[in-house]
């Protein structure tokens, strides 16, 4: 019941019940709360709410010691007078909440859940400080959404990332967009500004403030950027980007590292950004506040200097900056302080590349840019200068001679070394009659450094500021200014000095003007509403102001004592003490320090300490120093203190009386006092402005992103005095209270009565004029009413449904019970009958199965004893088949056994025999051998022997001859022996195979045969292959003939392509000069057509100016000859036509080189063929005289009579390509000379394809090439010569024009205009006579053409009218014009041609285009008839062959149809009917083109009709081009229509008013696109729609473009739907869901009953339905995101999260999703 909790309470009341809560850390916010005395009020008074806490279950608020505050649930009744109370935390810790006996306070009660997470914080019910901070906690870190509206504030808390949403997409959508439609956004503050200064014409104000660190400088930066991308510039195209590129300048030199924030402003900056009465950057300014001076000698730990000075050491590598000899940051005092001189994620030398180029595009060159680094370099050089002391006197200082850094300081400053090394140590002293010199001390001279460091610094600030501001600013006169103010915001340290003094100042000062506007603005709304309630009594902080800057204030008496020549912070202390400690209520003195103030603020009491007021105040550096730097040649530095020296000047003139260096103190402005006159003039700025109000907010102290929200009073300057509603919202979203009798037809009487029957205490609200106040509680009263009548209302549907249901399952459950009977009854008499048959079954069973079981065990004895028998059977029969088969193999063994035995015998028998053999024949042997031996050793051998001395000879060789037989014989027997034994084995091998014998026998038989059938087959072939051999014999003799012949022919051919090769280089040296000149003169055409351009961009300047100079009747102007001009265009399209005519001559050469190429091509083709013949008689002729010619059928035949064929092919191919060119040639020359006669010596070719008759049409083509080729190149060289004096002369004209281009720009911007006006209208002039001078030549020329025309045409007349005569006779010839009048009256149906004479084509624009009514047109007659009507006109010019009308008439069409466009093409209507037209048009000429596509689908006489002279596919080009121009008109004209329509139809609107309504907006009400009484519903886009479709349909636009349309129409509805439902959090709910589906659906039955379902519409809605979807789908579990997960396939996975995100329960019965969830999607994705 908590979120029940509403009623009325007494503001004091709960004042003091709101004390009592509040944390002893924040006592300080009593004081608040007595300034804002409806801070925290709850409804109604106490007793109320004791009422609502007896009901118990109420949640409320506890003050917590970490989480500031928790939230608690009632556990237990209250009742009045408990003095505690009983509440369960969320974690379900009970705790008990004591209540102040005293102030009987109760602790603040919770929002409704369904209020949580609000846009704005006026929305909640209970506007107090733990409502607020969990609201933005919710907004902040569940959400992750950084702004949120609290009334006309907007606060802004840093994310510590970065975030996209501040792209262009985002800027378009928040650009026109009024600031209550969209979610809190930085950009919705910087339209609502832009808006007021273009509707009001006032000026306006965004003052961004908040502590450091909290992203003020970053807000600022995205306000400037909106501004610079939704106004655009009115004079100087790159003012924007200088707008914004002063950002990283200032930011260099003003940024620095702090403690808080790593880019923390140390200054305030109020930039003024200029526009004009369109609302256009014209410019801007910037004016700066209170820079820190100090950080640039001094740094706290872990804090570090201005950026600049860490960018200057971190470039100091590159060579440009080696002269000022920079180092490591680490290396120079005044950077190394803080001990951390490094960002993290920030690179310095980046940076500085940055700022380098801002510098540049601020126009600041690189020669001050360098100037200006020297300069802080000399200064980071200058913190090193060491200061020692005499050892003799501590109050004297010195500096050593070989001072390195003051060395460098003084050559880079370009001063004297010696001067400021004696003006660093010494101080001049004046009095009245004498001037001396001191030397200062150690301490005195680091000071007296440091204050020159800090002034040279301020110098150097104020110099950027000043090029800045001089570099934004514009000559064009400023209208109205948007100013955006970045200044620090209230702050407290634990040592707060003159810097925290100054800043809390100037809060109080804005607060003051807070405090006022929002003042003005209820009393306004007051006024308006004409209530007569007592006006709010605000905070007013003026007191706290008077004591600051009041006469005897606190910078009145620090000026005092500036003034004084002894003043001193104590003495300056006491002072204070003395005047204000008992005046001022806001003035308080510390208890434990006498060098201390303390000073009560709006925001918090601040204690500040007095050491150094008054040196920061008076901001003295040493003038001797001063003097030194001034005689520097330094030009820069010179500039820095040119001011100084003029206000010395000027003091020195008024002050001649006084005493010296009196006049120059008191003259001397502080610090303090220029800080309070310049933010006197920002108030008088910002008073005279309208203000808006941005607070940025730092969410935690260690800048981690979106992970707390630690804040301890977020109360952002606003109190929640006053609820409104209009009578209409509040009717909308409270009908459900109304009964029917109480609705009457005045809303705002129906209203009135409600409210008095519903709240009793009239003073809770007031009826305004158009508005309802309630007063702080009542829209939570009004809320708990309408829930409770809700919850009732279900209660009761609930109720209904419940019995309906229950009596519907009583019913159903009566009717079971009897059917179940009926079936369970009949169940058990089936189951009956199935017992008795089953039983009957059983017996029958029963008796055949005993049968069956008898008569098995029977067959199975039987069947064992059958197989027993058989398996003995079987094994005896085995047993006698093992014995016999045993026996079988002992008589096989025995045989073998015998056998073996017997031939061994046999064998031992032979053995012996051959032995004895051999014994007995060596025994004869030996016998015989001594015979011989005795007869040798006889007397009668002896004498044989003398008788043979004389053939001793013949002995010796008979013995030689023994001796060797003797040895053969011994080989012979040793080859017996192994033979024999070979024998002995073949032996036994030719008995094993003797079985064989006979089947080889048969064998040979065949073989022998087959023999003989192969002898005579080869003597058949061989006679063949002889005849074979002479055939060939004699194909190779002619072959050899035709060869010799070819070698002569080719020896002729060979010398001939060498002269045409040489002809051929020098006809490609031609071409390429003329490719040259081709080039030449199309970089000349591309520059006249430039100047072209130009030319009708200053004629359509001139035509505007010449609008607005006749209005001014002061000054007179030139007339311009406009007949001059319009003949100087028409002289201009001429030329263009003159153009085309150059390329029809670039064709026709292009014709002759393809020509000439394909010569080339015949002549290696006949190169190729002599080289196949060439192989071929090689190969035949290679062959030696001794081997035959290859055989028919081998494959060297086979391959030769190939090579042979192909070769033949060829040449007969080659000699048809011959003839063909020959003949064409041929044909050429005889066109071209009239008479010539067929030379006898042309022979004729023969069928056969003789290759002679072929070489000699070569020769005659080449003969004729070669005369062709000597006329073009004289042509050529005479068109080269034309060519190169048209370059020159546009070459002349280039530089001319350019010439009166730099002149011009010298020159102011009217006069411009009037010198470019008349040097145009005078080239013209000049230009008009020449042309005309040609014009006449070519008239002559076209007469005389014209005359021998219609010579020619009367002589083929003449011979035409001969030949009929002759063929079919007189009698015929004059029967011919049988119907003349038919044959006419044919040619004028069906010519399709409007005749109209030279010149009309401007009467026929202004006819036809300009001064045409499309509607008239459309309904009366026919929709394309301007297209049918310009091309009837566009055939006759092609029929009669002119040119020049072809061209004007299609260029005045595109001209008059552009213009007609671009003056009227934010009319529907006339725009969608030309794009009907001019696709006509296009359609038309595309048809009738003579293309070889559209001719196979026109009909015949579609294709006479054909354009038949002119080929216009440029201009189709053209025309197409022009139909995607008015395509792209007619999409952003039809958005411009339904964008005020889709988010009111397709979002706002709510079909069921009063239940799906949405909650409560706060101050900022959303705004309609419509005024009241103008709902705009779905049924209004369908309209809509509907007018556009039927517009189309009437204009003839083809129906495939009208699907493109429709398709382009869905898409935007779908895109433009779904943006603003991701950018408003409120249309994320579930009855939205179900509202968008609702109205899907009806566009998409439009596109049924339109019969449009195909063009693809509907699919473009697919990413708005899952959308819609994903809003009513269940949203918890993990299977439901990946159901989610899948559904959602059009929608990426950021757009789902950010729906998710945004998801907001409407009412209080549904949740919120999960951050568990949005996680669990994030990672699905």
């Amino acid at each position: 019941m908590s979120e029940e909790l509403e009623g009325t309470m007494a503001s004091e009341e709960q004042q003091e019940m709101e004390d009592k809560v509040i944390s002893p850390e924040k006592a300080e916010e009593a004081k608040l709360k007595a300034r804002y005395p409806n801070l925290g009020a709850k409804p109604g008074g106490s007793d109320f709410l004791r009422k609502r806490l007896q009901k118990g279950y109420a949640r409320v608020w506890l003050p917590d010691a970490v989480d500031v505050w928790k939230s608690a649930e009632l556990t237990r009744d209250y009742t009045p007078g408990d003095q505690v109370l009983s509440l369960q935390l969320e974690d379900g810790t009970d705790v008990e909440h004591r209540i102040d006996p005293q102030t009987n306070g109760l602790p603040p009660l919770r929002n409704p859940n369904i209020l949580v997470g609000e846009n704005d914080l006026t929305a909640l019910s209970y506007l107090h400080e733990p409502a607020v901070l969990h609201n933005l906690k919710v907004r902040f870190i569940d959400s992750k959404l950084i702004y949120t509206y609290c009334g006309i504030v907007l606060v802004a808390i840093n994310p510590y990332e970065s975030l996209h949403i501040y792209e262009a997409d985002i800027i378009s959508a928040y650009s026109g967009q009024n600031m209550g439609d969209m979610d809190p956004h930085i950009f919705a503050v910087a339209e609502e500004a832009y808006k007021q200064m273009a509707r009001d014409e006032r000026n306006q104000s965004i003052i961004v403030s908040g502590e450091s660190g909290a992203g003020k400088t970053v807000s600022a930066k995205y306000t400037m950027r909106y501004f610079a991308t939704v106004s655009g510039s009115s004079g100087e195209a790159s003012i924007e980007e200088r707008v914004l590129a002063s950002s990283p300048i200032m930011e260099a030199l003003g940024n620095a590292k702090t403690t808080r924030n790593d880019n923390s402003s140390r200054f305030g900056k109020y930039i003024e950004i200029g526009f004009d009465k369109k609302q256009r950057i014209t410019g801007a300014n910037m004016r700066t506040y209170l820079l820190e001076k100090s950080r640039v000698v001094f740094q706290a730990y872990g804090e570090r200097n201005y950026h600049i000075f860490y960018q200057l050491c971190a470039s100091s590598h590159l060579q440009e900056f080696k002269t000022f000899k920079l180092g490591c940051a680490d290396d120079f005092h005044y950077t190394n302080q803080g001990q951390n001189p490094v960002i993290d994620g920030v690179e310095d030398a980046k940076e500085m590349c940055h700022t380098r180029k801002a510098f540049t595009l601020l126009g600041i060159g690189e020669s001050d840019q360098m100037a200006l680094f020297q300069i802080l370099a000399a200064i980071l050089h200058l913190s090193n200068v060491e200061v020692k002391d005499h050892s003799a006197d501590r109050s004297m200082t010195y500096f050593q001679p070989d001072n390195s850094h003051l060395m460098v300081f003084c050559e880079l400053m370009e001063v004297s070394y010696d001067d400021m090394a004696h003006w660093l140590c010494h101080k001049k002293l004046k009095t009245t009659t004498e001037t001396y010199v001191k030397s200062v001390s150690k301490m005195n001279a680091i000071n007296g450094r440091d204050a020159l460091s800090k002034h040279i610094y301020d110098r150097v600030f104020r110099w950027t500021v000043d090029r800045i501001n001089k570099a934004l600013k514009s000559a064009i006169k400023q209208h109205s200014f948007i100013g955006v103010l970045d200044i620090y915001g209230f702050e407290t340290f634990d040592i707060n000095s003159f810097e925290q003094f100054c800043i809390n100042y100037a809060n109080e000062k804005l607060q003051q003007q807070f405090n006022l506007h929002v003042f003005k603005l209820e009393q306004e709304e007051y006024m308006k509403e004409e209530i007569s309630w007592t006006l709010i009594d605000f905070y007013d902080n003026q007191p706290c102001i008077n004591l600051i800057e009041a006469k005897l204030g606190v910078l009145d008496l620090l000026d005092e004592e500036c003034k004084m020549p002894k003043g001193s912070d104590d003495t300056w202390a006491q002072k204070l003490y003395n005047t204000l400690l008992k005046q001022k209520a806001h003035f308080d003195k510390p208890r434990l320090s006498n060098r201390a103030f303390i000073i009560h603020h709006f925001a918090d009491k601040v204690e500040y300490q007095c050491e150094g007021f008054l040196e920061k105040n008076k901001d003295t550096v040493n003038e001797e120093q001063i003097n030194v730097l001034k005689m520097s040649k330094f030009d820069l530095l010179l500039k820095l203190f040119e001011d100084d020296e003029k206000a010395t000047t000027l003091s020195s003139s008024r002050s001649v009386v006084s005493r010296p260096g009196q006049s120059q103190r008191d003259n001397k402005k502080t610090v303090g006092l220029q800080f309070r006159q310049s933010l006197h003039l920002l108030m008088d700025t910002l008073n005279a402005t309208t203000p808006h109000y941005v607070r940025c907010i730092k969410p935690n102290d260690h800048k981690s992103p979106f992970t707390s929200l630690i804040i301890a009073v977020c109360m952002v300057s606003f109190t929640k005095a006053w609820t409104l509603w209009t009578y209409q919202e509040f009717f909308s979203r409270y009908r459900v209270l109304m009964k029917q009798k109480d609705l009457l037809p005045d809303r705002k009487k129906t209203c009135k009565n409600v409210l008095e029957k519903l709240i009793k205490d009239q003073d809770k609200y007031q009826f305004g004029k158009n508005k309802i106040f309630f007063r702080a509680g009542q829209v939570a009263f009004l809320e708990k009413l309408r829930s409770d009548k809700l919850r009732m209302a279900c209660v009761r549907i609930q109720k209904t449904i419940r019995c309906w249901l229950a009596r519907k399952k009583y019913l159903r459950m009566r009717e079971s019970a009897i059917t179940i009977q009926r079936y369970v009854r009949g169940h058990q008499a089936r189951c009956h009958v199935k017992f008795l048959r089953c039983t009957k079954a059983a017996v029958v069973i029963q008796r055949n199965v005993r049968m069956w079981a008898a008569r098995r065990r029977y067959q199975q004895q039987r069947s064992a004893a059958i197989t027993i028998q058989c398996l003995f059977r079987a094994y005896m029969a085995r047993q006698h088949y093992y014995k016999m088969v045993y026996e079988h193999k002992a008589v096989v063994i025995q045989r073998w056994v015998r056998g073996w035995l017997a031939r061994r015998r046999c064998r031992h028998y032979l053995a012996a025999i051959v032995l004895l053999q051999s014994c007995v024949r060596r025994m004869r042997a030996k016998r015989e051998l001594k015979k011989l031996k005795v007869e040798a050793r006889s007397v009668e051998h002896f004498k044989k022997l003398n008788i043979v001395v004389g053939s001793h000879a013949h002995h010796v060789c008979l013995s030689e001859r023994l001796s060797v037989v003797e040895k053969t014989q011994a080989a012979e027997r040793g080859k017996l022996g192994k033979e024999m034994e070979i024998l002995r084995g073949s032996e036994r091998e030719a008995r094993a195979k003797a079985e064989r014998v006979p089947s080889l026998l048969e064998q040979l038989s065949f073989l022998h045969q087959e023999l003989q059938s192969t002898c005579r087959e080869k003597e058949d072939l061989e006679e063949q292959a002889r005849a074979y051999r002479e055939q060939t014999q004699q194909v190779v003799a002619d072959l050899n003939a035709k060869n010799n012949m070819l070698n002569s022919e080719k020896d002729d051919l060979n010398r001939q392509i060498k002269e045409q090769a040489q002809q051929i280089t020098d006809t490609k040296v031609n071409v390429e000069n003329t490719k040259q000149l081709e080039k030449d003169l199309t970089e000349e055409r591309a520059r006249y057509q430039k100047l072209l351009s130009e030319y009708l961009q200053l004629e359509e300047r001139h035509g505007d100016l010449k609008g607005e100079m006749n209005d001014n009747t002061d000054v007179t102007q030139p007339t311009v000859d406009m007949p001059v001009l319009l003949k100087l265009q028409r002289r201009v399209k001429e030329l263009e036509q003159e153009k085309q005519a150059l390329h029809l001559q670039l064709d026709k050469k292009e014709e002759a080189q393809q020509e000439k190429a394909k010569r080339q091509e015949l002549e290696s083709e006949n190169k190729r063929l002599k080289q196949d013949l060439s192989e071929l008689r090689n190969s035949l002729t290679s062959e030696s005289g001794d081997l035959a010619p290859p055989r028919p059928g081998s494959e060297p035949y086979n391959v030769l009579l190939e090579q042979l064929n192909s070769s033949n092919e060829e040449l007969e191919m080659r000699k048809e390509e011959v003839l063909l060119l020959r003949s064409h040639m041929v044909r050429q020359e005889a066109l071209k000379h009239k008479v010539r006669e067929k030379s006898s010596d042309i022979h004729t070719l023969n069928e056969d394809g003789e290759l002679w008759l072929a070489y000699e049409g070569l020769k005659e083509t080449n003969r004729l090439l070669e005369r062709q080729l000597q006329r073009q190149e004289q042509v050529h060289r005479e068109e080269c010569e034309e060519l190169r004096d048209v370059v020159r002369r546009l070459r002349h004209e280039q530089k001319q024009q350019q010439q009166l281009l730099a002149q011009s720009l010298l020159l102011p911007e009217d006069a411009r205009i009037d010198a470019s006006l008349q040097h145009e209208i005078t080239r013209l002039t000049n230009e008009n006579l020449d042309f005309m001078e040609q014009l006449d030549k070519e008239g002559k020329t076209i007469r005389k053409l014209k005359k021998q025309l219609k010579l020619y045409v009367k002589r083929v007349e003449e011979l035409e009218g001969n030949y009929y005569i002759k063929c079919f006779g007189r009698a015929s010839w004059a029967a011919t014009p049988v119907s003349p009048v038919n044959i006419t009256r044919k040619e004028k149906d069906f010519q399709g041609m409007l005749e109209y004479k030279p010149g009309d084509e401007g009467r026929m624009v202004k006819n036809l285009i300009l001064d045409l009514k499309p509607r008239g047109v459309a309904v009366g007659i026919v929709p394309g008839l301007p297209a049918y009507i310009i091309f009837m006109c566009l055939r006759y010019a092609d029929y009669i062959d002119d040119e020049q009308r072809v061209s004007s008439l299609l260029n005045s069409t595109i001209s008059g149809i552009k213009g007609i466009i671009k003056r009227r093409g934010r009319d529907f209507e006339i725009t969608s009917f030309w794009l009907a037209n001019t696709c006509r048009f296009l359609h038309c000429l595309k048809q009738y083109s003579g293309d070889e596509f559209f001719i196979k689908h026109n009909s015949p006489k579609q294709n006479e009709h054909c354009l038949s002279n002119f080929e216009l596919s440029e201009y189709q080009q053209l025309f197409g081009d022009l139909a995607i121009h008015i395509y792209c008109q007619l999409i952003k004209c039809i958005e411009e229509i339904l964008q005020p329509l889709i988010v009111a139809s397709m979002l706002e609107n709510e079909t069921v008013q009063g239940v799906l309504g949405s909650k409560p907006t706060g101050m900022r009400k959303r705004s309609s696109s419509f005024p009241d009484g103008e709902a705009v519903t779905v049924e209004t886009l369908i309209h809509q729609l509907e007018l556009l479709h039927t517009t189309m349909n009437q204009h003839g636009m083809d129906p495939q473009l009208i699907k493109h349309v429709v398709r382009q129409l869905f898409y935007i509805i779908c895109a433009v739907t779904l943006n603003h439902l991701l950018l408003r959090k409120d249309m994320c709910s579930w009855s939205k869901g179900l509202q968008i589906r609702y109205n899907l659906w009806q566009l998409e039955e439009w596109l049924v009953e339109k019969e449009l379902t195909d063009c693809g519409a509907k699919e473009t809605l697919e990413p708005l339905v899952q959308a819609a979807q994903l809003l009513q789908i269940k949203k918890k579990t993990v299977t439901d995101a990946q159901a989610i997960c899948t559904m959602c396939s059009a929608l990426t996975a950021t757009q789902i999260v950010k729906v998710l995100t945004l998801y907001t329960p409407v009412v209080e019965f549904e949740e919120r999703v999960s951050a568990t969830f949005i996680r669990t999607i994030e990672v699905s994705g």
